[in-house]
């Protein structure tokens, strides 16, 4: 046999006297009179058979059964509420939770954004950033963009484009270095993939690369090249996800010698299915990366 209906006034009668533990300004809140209230919630109590309040002088206790039902009441509403939300002049809006590492969001990503709110207004767009280490099923993630080989295990991956290190600094280290063999004398900034350096070094044509190598170790190249910015060393970096900087002449690039050590990636989990939202951003993504690159 098919429950009768409760009614949704009478809950929100419960769910506001159970919070203010009072009839009075359960009413105040929802605009209805005092005996109004009473009344919703003593039709819901009928209903359910139960005594959800215990009257007291100077207001209202809850009872244990009203203890049950208010969490699963509270949390239907604010779902509701969720809902009622996402909708925006007649459309649904749908989330997308996107991470991406720090780089390539300030980098790339930002500056092209508006363009996908014109292009797919439905999708709320949550970004997280990160410093390449992310657990996409733990973290809720739709699409995580990473840099690497694209070799992730229960991942899908579509590569989007390398982003070749080259040597970055200010114009006034740069006026001191003109051979590598400058470079190996200069602070070096790091990373935590320890062999970019003697990398770049062979690239340039350096047969012993300097070793140890000194300087301070970043686990993100954006923090890292503030402290290029600020003239504390040399920094290699991706030139593409700073061409903002190398615009303004905060930075410079002295030599044309680049190595490459990965490419970013669009990735999801293979076992998810896309959304309407995802589906979007993918589209957008690729325009975007093919519009960057037009010769592939």
């Amino acid at each position: 046999m098919d429950r009768p209906r409760l009614p949704l006034n009478a809950l929100r009668a419960f769910e506001a006297s159970a919070r203010h533990l009072s009839f009075t300004r359960a009413a105040i809140e929802l605009c209805v009179t005092q005996a109004a209230v009473s009344h919703q919630v003593k039709h819901l109590e009928e209903m359910l058979n139960v005594s959800l309040f215990r009257r007291l002088p100077r207001g209202l206790m809850v009872t244990e059964e009203g203890q049950a039902l208010l969490p699963v009441v509270r949390d239907s509403f604010d779902r509701i509420g969720d809902v009622l939300d996402r909708f925006e002049d007649g459309h649904v809006r749908e989330v997308l939770t996107l991470g991406a590492v720090g780089t390539f969001a300030v980098g790339w990503l930002l500056p092209r954004l508006e363009t996908f709110k014109n292009e797919a207004p439905f999708v709320d767009l949550r970004l997280s950033t990160n410093n390449n280490r992310v657990d996409i099923a733990a973290e809720g993630l739709d699409y995580a963009i990473r840099f690497g080989s694209g070799a992730w295990h229960g991942l899908d991956a579509m590569e989007l484009f390398g982003a070749p290190l080259s040597v970055l600094c200010t114009p006034e280290i740069a006026a001191g270095i003109s051979l590598p063999e400058d470079v190996a004398r200069q602070t070096l900034l790091r990373s935590y993939r320890s062999d970019e350096w003697s990398g770049w070094f062979a690239a340039a044509g350096l047969k012993s690369p300097p070793s140890p190598l000194r300087g301070m170790v970043f686990d993100s190249s954006l923090t890292m090249m503030e402290a290029a910015v600020q003239g504390v060393g040399i920094a290699l970096a991706p030139p593409l996800m700073f061409a903002r900087l190398l615009a303004t002449g905060a930075i410079v690039q002295p030599f044309a010698t680049s190595i490459s050590t990965g490419s970013y990636w669009l990735t999801k989990l293979q076992t998810k299915s896309t959304t309407g939202a995802m589906d979007a951003f993918r589209s957008w993504l690729l325009q975007q990366v093919a519009a960057a690159n037009p010769s592939g």
